[in-house]
């Protein structure tokens, strides 16, 4: 690819005032992306799909314009006619002081045609916003605004500012916890320019040849594995220009970003902003979908939740446990509602029916009996009597007839019908469409529009049956054959070769069994070679994509993790041999010892135990008892030897003194508890007790509070050894 032309001026002033007098601008990209979720977006633009009962753009629009946007140009290509009629009866366009203007074309096929469209309109008159709809975030922008502007004032060359955030791969899927793929950045430690990134790094077994030159010409250079990008792009007009000038440029990343990192010519410049404690992700695929959805119901994205954002008279009351319900719905008393589970408006459940983490969406029949646990169920959905469905999608219009079965990461497109007692595979992507024959690219922009000459027969088939509402349901079966079991209608899609391991890797379904099995191996193989590990430079200049990140940082964000990871155990009854296998992975990614996992371990398991409902110290200790005889398996895996036992002892005495300050006063009952369940041994308590002999009175609190329970032990092992004798 050749180096990028000078971008021509247009009339923008630099002068603040007139700056100032300028609109915030953003572009929303609707469709990219969007054939990772086939076949739902073969009938409806992704950026209608509801993610925990909303639209997706609800929540793109509704942070846009809490973050000071006041015009967004939206540009539609497939399903535009779906995309304009909603947002014409939406509350987006009768804001005073926010405009969204749709921007239609049926020939635009990557984000660099929609770009140049967008810089022909000649509508963006300054600094601009880039994002997609498909994107989550309640981040300032004010800041990163600042910082672009002030770039751009002693540098006419600083374009871009891209939002990044910490996030580390997991080694089991070489993925982040939205199921992207690995990424590897460059980074100025003091300017934040970016000088390098490469995305899709699993294939490249550990090591990332760069140019020499780049060495050469910076003097200090932060590596970075552990990053995310949240495709939010702050950019100066000059970025649709050069989109216009060089029409090799598709992708917004492959070709744009790394045309303007390799060139040494015109001299563009991309910087990065970091955010650090608030929320941004983009929805790229159904394990996205699954850990945002997540994250809005945990509130993580808040004010962007569900008892706060919320269209017309769909109100939803939080209650305990994470629980969201409408307020019109019937649920028999006998049905049961776990935590961390969203019921909307009009939707039945019947009689001893357990729906847990889970997302309901409104006007559903649920019938009794049925078990639904991990999954997501769109509007107009009905499920009979004694169906099961674990993690998987459920699209609108559905039926399962009584009995049906759906198996982890099955995907149901809209009004598919499955038969009595039918099992459906696991992974299975099932339509009333029949697959194409034709696979396009995940790079491209989906562009078959329902009113366009595009369709193919399939398409047609299933306007027809979404139009013409006088179709009774024998009718529809003479236009679409099943392979679902009796009373059913609809196509389970194959799995096209080589892409059996993307099924897992991207599904709303935990890791398979065999999986976990086949990876804990590997984990445990690498971890024995951790110690041996070298991040020196290997000769041809070939760098290992790690970190040089502060330790006492990595410490943080690893606690972090962890707690995240264990509340995610709690919540959705995840095996301990399975939790083991995350906190393993964490373990690796972050370089950490056994002992840090037990104190981050630990940490959590007490934050948890004081969370839960409590009045009393008594209350607050019978809550440790059960955290502890619950989890007491996960501690123990690490807990090898006495001198990881004296570093949770060490790392209760922190808590007491900080983040936990209520449990102070239980020091000895819980470390007697400890010491009982034999997951801290006697001798690692007295050696414990020996470190603190000669250190400062603020440092022996907690020895002098437990003066009682180690006098008992020192008199119980004399006891001992006199029976000995």
């Amino acid at each position: 690819m050749g180096a990028p032309k000078k971008a021509p001026a247009r009339a923008v002033s630099d002068d603040p005032e007139d700056l100032a007098s300028v609109p915030l601008q953003a572009v929303l990209l609707a469709d990219s992306f969007a054939t990772r979720f086939r076949p739902i977006t073969l009938e409806r633009p992704k950026v209608l799909l509801p993610l925990v009962n909303l639209p997706m753009i609800e929540y793109t629009l509704a942070w846009l314009e809490s973050a000071g946007v006041e015009e967004v140009f939206l540009f539609c290509c497939a399903h535009a006619k779906q995309v304009i009629s909603y947002l014409e009866n939406s509350q987006w366009y009768a804001q005073p002081k926010f405009k969204v203007t749709t921007i239609e074309s049926h020939n635009s096929v990557s984000a660099g045609d929609a770009l140049r469209l967008i810089y022909e309109r000649n509508v963006i008159h300054g600094d601009f916003v880039l994002i997609s709809g498909d994107t989550l975030s309640n981040m300032s922008l004010m800041r990163a605004l600042q910082e672009h502007k002030e770039r751009k004032k002693k540098d006419s060359n600083a374009v871009m500012t891209m939002v990044i955030q910490r996030s580390k791969p997991s080694p089991i899927t070489q993925q982040s916890r939205l199921g992207t793929d690995g990424l590897f950045m460059a980074i100025d430690p003091t300017t934040k320019q970016l000088l390098y990134y490469e995305e899709n790094t699993n294939h490249l077994k550990g090591t990332l040849s760069i140019d020499k030159m780049l060495l050469v010409d910076n003097s200090s250079i932060t590596l970075r594995n552990d990053i995310q990008d949240c495709y939010i792009d702050i950019c100066s007009p000059e970025v649709l220009s050069l989109f216009t000038d060089n029409f090799d440029y598709q992708h917004l990343r492959r070709h744009f970003m790394k045309g303007l990192l390799v060139d040494d010519i015109m001299g563009y410049k991309i910087f990065t902003h970091e955010i650090h404690s608030s929320y941004a992700a983009r929805v790229d695929n159904y394990r996205g979908y699954d850990t945002i959805s997540k994250d809005i119901i945990q509130r993580w994205t808040y004010p962007l939740v569900p008892d706060v954002l919320s269209l017309g008279n769909s109100a939803t009351n939080l209650e305990r446990q994470g629980m969201y319900r409408a307020f019109e719905i019937g649920q028999s008393r006998s049905a049961q509602i776990g935590p961390h589970t969203v019921i909307g408006t009009n939707t039945t459940i019947g009689s001893n029916t357990k729906i847990t983490n889970s997302v309901v969406g409104k006007n559903c029949a649920i019938g009794s009996n049925v078990l639904i646990e991990g999954s997501y169920v769109w509007d107009n959905v009905t499920i009979e009597d004694g169906c099961e469905l674990r993690h998987a999608i459920v699209c609108d219009g559905v039926i399962m007839k009584s009995g049906s079965v759906l198996k982890p990461g099955v995907v149901l497109s809209f009004k598919v019908v499955i038969g009595q007692n039918f099992v459906v595979p696991p992974y299975s992507k099932v339509s009333l469409l029949k697959q194409p024959t034709k696979q396009d690219s995940d790079e491209e922009l989906e562009y078959a529009d329902n009113d366009s000459d595009t369709l193919d027969p399939a398409t047609r088939t299933m306007d027809k049956l979404n139009g013409d509402s006088s179709l009774e349901f024998s009718e529809m079966q003479d236009h679409v054959s099943s392979e679902l079991g009796y009373g059913g209608a609809g196509y389970i899609w194959s799995i096209c070769e080589g892409s059996h391991e993307e099924e897992w890797r991207h599904s709303v379904a935990p890791i398979p069994p065999e999986k976990v099995a086949e990876i804990t191996q590997v984990i445990e193989d690498d971890l024995e070679l951790v110690s041996q590990d070298s991040n020196a430079p290997a000769s041809s200049g070939e760098l290992k994509p790690d970190t040089q990140i502060n330790a006492e940082d990595d410490a943080v964000y690893f606690e972090k993790e962890v707690e995240a990871t264990f509340l995610r155990a709690v919540n959705e009854n995840v095996e301990v041999d399975h939790v083991i296998l995350e906190v393993n992975s964490l373990r690796l990614s972050y370089n950490m010892q056994a002992a840090d996992c037990a104190g981050a371990i630990f940490h959590s398991m007490m934050k948890l135990a004081l969370d839960a409902t409590h009045s009393s110290q008594n209350e607050l200790l019978r809550n440790v008892h059960e955290t502890v005889n619950t989890w007491q398996k996960l501690l123990k895996s690490y807990l090898p030897g006495k001198d990881e036992e004296i570093e949770v002892i060490l790392k209760f005495e922190e808590i007491c003194l900080e983040s936990v300050r209520e449990l102070s006063p239980l020091f000895t009952q819980i470390l007697h508890l400890l010491y009982e369940k034999d997951i801290i041994t006697e001798e690692a308590i007295e050696d414990w007790e020996s470190e603190k002999k000669d250190a400062d009175e603020a440092d022996r609190v907690f020895v002098k509070q437990a003066e009682i329970f180690l006098k008992w032990l020192r008199e119980a092992e004399e006891d001992d050894e006199e029976d000995d004798e």
